[in-house]
């Protein structure tokens, strides 16, 4: 029994004794754990910005499509319906939900997020600035606060008792939010334009303004007077009645006060009227206009395809995104949505103003699960984005609304992720990125739709300097097969084909593919894996043509885009933009330093006495091995146990 008692004690000793420790590597987090995960997916998660829902694509016509041809002159005064000219900035700039400014831009003016910087910066390299808005639904409730917030950021969000669709909080903010914008400024050439609460007219609240102008100067492009206001009766903001003639006598009160404001020295540069619906178009024939063109910016409006109300808010009808999906595969649907606006585009340029759709993505409350970060939505916005272009629109900006919409072109990790997820750049964010490559810092490019024959392979020519510089090439068919993939044969009158041409293609394996997106053969990562720079090497595809008959042919795979530069000697290797940003701030006190984990659990090749002398990687443990420590406990357990144990067999034998 003694001996039990003894053998008893020991394992007690040995157990509490011995630390066991094990390295996992490559853990998945519980929280993004799921039954459908496989090698080479991204983690899913729930929250809409990282939106898991794979649609099924259309099938392709019955009919294939195999063959494009397409004759253009070189010189643009032989060309037919060319565009303004598109200078100044990308064409494509950003719309940020002013609720949402510390999950996509920074947390104060001393905490720049590194990717968003260097997504910027990718912008910024190809078109030489960029816009972006601060504002949106949320800008209508929001006030200035004093002083700062005790977690650093620069604003917070409180219940504002909104009746409208989208449950609006109200945002409070800080004088950093304008000192951070400043910072990124002085980065990179970012413009930017600050909404003015309309809540309130009795008495209109201007700091937005008043800082704007004072910390921002030239960078503050201009002040939003009102977003959406077709729709303040909808959403209870203005009595039932309210309209037209109101808002326009609402503005020329705003104005007034402006005018008696000694802190805005620049009183000119507003934008409106920001509708967003055709029911309102009559006030481009009421004077608006003519009225207001001195002190006006530019002219704006605010425009999605559909909406996601029903499913998000439980407003309206339901919108079902698998029906929806093959809309977005066809040029008809981004050419019928903006003949609404050929007019006013017209009118824009006869009044000198810029026109520009001052937010949009792929449906309004959020976009839908499945398609709004779809490689074919994102084929959607770049042809949606470049017929804009051809209708005269000077600019447009793409919404990002947080993490609960589905449509962001980037997002940051939820915060409780921050320590293993990098951020989402979602494939929204290729187009603004791909036509500001189209048109180039020239500020002369000028577009023409060239009408292909088929809504399936929208086509257009650009020009610069008066000159044919390139064609862009759409293919919306899904066909694995192959069956739809096209020949594009580009000719110039007059022998007028070079030797060869270089293209770069927009690539993914599938419209309902959300993952592997390329451009140019660079990616920014899935989910969760991006820093903001592009990744992979650069691929631009040279294709020779034949001088002889006049043609370049273009394969287009379907699906894909390829934008094709007809001046072989033309800049193409643009590729990863030369200013990148890294970060120097740290939420981590301890173990920071990264490796390969392929190659750190290799890694561990010691044994015998060399083991007793290494320290540990656990925080609090680094005085001494905890491993060592059990062998010496385990060492002198034995010793002890075996003096024991013999002396107890010496003594039962001079007991027997």
């Amino acid at each position: 029994m003694l001996v039990l008692a003894l053998w008893s004690v020991f394992l007690t000793v040995v157990t509490q004794a011995v630390e066991a420790q094990v390295t996992v590597y490559g853990q998945i987090p519980l929280a993004q754990q799921s039954p459908t995960t496989t090698a080479g997916q991204a983690p899913v998660a729930t929250l809409p910005a990282y939106d898991a829902t794979v649609l099924t694509p259309p099938p392709p016509p019955e009919t294939p499509i195999n063959q494009l041809r397409f004759e253009m002159p070189r010189e643009a005064a032989q060309a037919q319906g060319l565009s303004i000219p598109h200078k100044g900035s990308s064409f494509f700039g950003f719309s940020i939900e002013m609720s949402v400014i510390t999950q996509t831009i920074g947390k104060n003016s001393t905490h720049l997020f590194p990717p968003f910087l260097n997504l910027m910066s990718n912008i910024v390299e190809r078109a030489g600035s960029v816009m972006i808005r601060l504002g949106g639904n949320t800008q209508e409730y929001a006030k200035f606060h004093e002083g700062l917030f005790d977690d650093g950021r620069i604003t917070q969000k409180e219940d504002s008792g909104s009746k409208q669709t989208t449950e609006t909080p109200a945002v409070l903010y800080t004088i950093d939010m304008f000192r951070m914008a400043a910072n990124i400024s002085s980065l990179l050439n970012v413009k930017w334009f600050l909404g003015l609460p309309f809540n309130d007219t009795s008495t209109f609240h201007l700091d937005m303004a008043e800082y704007g102008q004072t910390i921002l100067g030239d960078n503050l492009l201009a002040l939003q007077a009102g977003n959406e206001p077709d729709l303040y009766v909808a959403h209870q903001k203005r009595p039932e009645g309210w309209g037209v003639a109101d808002y326009t006598s609402e503005l020329n009160r705003m104005l007034g006060v402006v005018d008696s404001n000694d802190k805005m020295p620049v009183k000119n540069k507003f934008v409106a009227p920001s509708i967003s619906q055709p029911d309102w178009n009559d006030i481009w024939n009421s004077g608006f206009v003519n009225t207001f063109k001195d002190r006006l910016f530019a002219l704006t409006v605010e425009r999605y395809p559909n909406n996601n109300c029903f499913m998000q808010f439980g407003a309206g009808t339901f919108v079902d995104p698998q029906a929806l999906f093959p809309q977005f595969l066809s040029h008809k649907y981004s050419t019928d949505l903006l003949a609404n606006y050929l007019d006013v585009s017209r009118i824009a340029q006869e009044a000198s103003l810029p026109f520009v759709m001052f937010e949009t993505n792929t449906g309004s409350c959020g976009g839908f699960p499945g398609l709004s970060q779809s490689y074919g939505a994102a084929l959607w916005i770049l042809d949606y984005g470049l017929q804009m272009a051809y209708s005269n629109f000077t600019n447009a900006l793409l919404h990002l609304g947080g993490q609960n919409v589905y449509y962001n072109p980037w997002i940051s990790p939820p915060t409780n992720q921050t320590a293993f997820n990098q951020w989402t750049v979602g494939s929204s964010f290729y187009p603004p990125m791909i036509i500001a490559e189209v048109f180039g810092k020239s500020d002369t490019a000028r577009i023409v739709d060239l009408r292909a024959a088929s809504d399936f392979t929208p086509a257009y020519a650009i020009y610069e300097r008066d000159v044919l510089t390139k064609f862009a090439l759409f293919n919306f068919i899904n066909d694995p097969a192959g069956n739809n993939n096209i020949d594009v044969s580009i000719s110039i009158p007059n022998a007028g084909v070079p030797d060869s041409v270089k293209v770069k293609y927009f690539l993914a394996d599938s419209v309902q593919a959300k993952m592997g997106l390329t451009w140019a053969g660079q990616t920014f990562g899935n989910n969760f894996e991006a820093d903001g720079r592009l990744k992979g090497a650069l691929n631009v595809t040279t294709v020779n043509c034949d001088r002889t008959a006049n043609v370049c042919h273009i394969p287009l795979r379907a699906p894909s885009f390829a934008l094709v530069f007809m001046d072989s000697n033309e800049a193409t290797e643009v590729g990863q933009a030369t200013a990148t940003f890294a970060t120097t701030a740290f939420t981590k006190g301890h173990n920071t330093i990264k490796a390969d984990p392929s190659l750190v659990a290799m890694s561990n090749g010691h044994g015998g006495k060399e083991r007793l002398k290494l320290g540990s990687t656990s925080h609090g443990s680094v005085e001494k091995n905890a491993a060592s420590r059990g062998v010496e406990v385990v060492q002198s357990l034995c010793v002890l146990v075996s003096a024991m144990f013999g002396g107890w067999v010496v003594s039962r034998g001079f007991m027997r």
